[in-house]
């Protein structure tokens, strides 16, 4: 499997173990629902790492937690 797709395979596992929308993380992580969401469908296959950091912080994760196969 390829990076992208652990990616976004693990944001959204994340996401919904903490029973959190991706409008919730979205605002928790200042960034925008078109961004999440393309990044969550593997469609943005290069986030810059200021975006993963965002998110990975309102997960309460790491980012080497996201990009864990």
């Amino acid at each position: 499997m390829s990076r992208d797709l652990i990616l976004s395979k693990n944001i959204k596992i994340i996401r919904k173990k903490r029973a959190m929308s991706q409008d919730r993380l979205c605002k928790l992580a200042d960034v925008t629902h078109t961004t999440l969401a393309k990044i969550e469908s593997g469609v943005n296959e290069n986030p810059t790492i200021r975006t993963l950091q965002k998110i990975a912080n309102a997960l309460g994760v790491r980012i080497d937690d996201l990009l864990k196969g």
